[in-house]
C-alpha cells in the first residue's frame, strides 16, 4: 500500500546488530547493547532515510538497549526530539531460550525449532500481537493527517504483526521493517522496508530460527 493512500502511517524498524545477534544467541527480551556495527548500521539507516526524503513526526522505540539506542541515533540525524520509550514495542519474550545459540536449543530441546515448536516460557504470539497492535492504532490515530511516526522494534515483533495479517514474514535484516498504516480506522500491514544503505548485518534471526549468522543478508 502507498504511504499517501492512508490516513496515518507507521515505519517500524528493526534496531541494529547487537553483541548476542553477533554471536548468533536468542535474545528475546534480555536487555542486550548494540554492537559497533549496529551503531554504524543506524546511521547509515538514518542516511538513507534522508536520502529518500523521508519525513517524521517523531520517533517511537521498544525499551530494549539495542532498540533505544538505534531510535537515539536516528532522531539525532533526523534532528529529531529524544525518542519515547513504549515498552509495548519490546522483543518477545524466549521464556527458556533467552541467551542460548541454536546450537544449544537443538541439545535441550530437540526437534522444537525444526517443528517450530516454543517452550512453556515463551511468550505467546497473539500476546505479542494484542499489544504491539494497541501501541501502533494509538500511534496512528494521534499521527492521522500528519507525517508518519518512525518506531524502533524487533524482528519478533515485525514477524508477528505480518503473520497475523497474513503476509509473508520473512527473515527481517538490521534495519529493515515494514509500513503500518491506517485505513478506515483499522490496522493495515504495507510494504517492507529495505534498508540498502545499511552495512552487512549479522543476519542472524532468532525468530527464525536460524543456524548460522548469515553475513550480507
Amino acid at each position: 500500500m502507498d504511504i499517501d493512500s492512508s490516513e496515518a502511517s507507521l515505519l517500524v524498524l528493526r534496531h541494529g546488530q547487537s553483541l548476542w545477534n553477533a554471536r548468533a544467541k536468542w535474545q528475546g527480551s534480555a536487555d542486550i547493547d548494540l554492537s559497533d556495527l549496529g551503531r554504524e548500521q543506524a546511521r547509515r539507516a538514518a542516511i538513507a532515510l534522508i536520502d529518500a526524503d523521508l519525513r517524521f513526526a517523531g520517533v517511537v522505540s521498544s525499551q530494549l538497549s539495542r532498540a533505544a539506542e538505534t531510535a537515539r541515533i536516528i532522531a539525532a540525524h533526523l534532528d529529531l526530539d529524544a525518542p519515547f520509550v513504549d515498552d509495548r514495542w519490546r522483543e518477545a519474550h524466549a521464556g527458556e531460550w533467552q541467551g542460548l545459540t541454536p546450537d544449544e536449543i537443538r541439545r535441550d530441546w530437540p526437534g522444537f525449532l525444526e517443528e517450530h515448536r516454543r517452550p512453556p516460557g515463551f511468550e505467546p504470539v497473539e500476546e505479542v500481537v494484542q499489544r504491539t497492535s494497541e501501541t501502533a492504532l494509538e500511534l496512528l490515530r494521534s499521527a492521522a493527517g500528519g507525517p508518519p511516526v518512525l518506531v524502533v522494534s524487533h524482528s519478533g515483533v515485525i514477524r508477528a504483526l505480518r503473520r497475523h495479517h497474513g503476509l509473508s514474514a520473512d527473515r527481517v535484516p538490521n534495519l529493515g521493517g515494514t509500513w503500518l498504516h491506517l485505513v478506515e480506522g483499522q490496522l493495515v500491514v504495507g510494504d517492507d522496508f529495505d534498508p540498502h544503505a545499511a552495512p552487512a548485518s549479522s543476519g542472524f534471526d532468532e525468530d527464525a530460527g536460524d543456524e548460522q549468522p548469515r553475513v550480507g543478508r
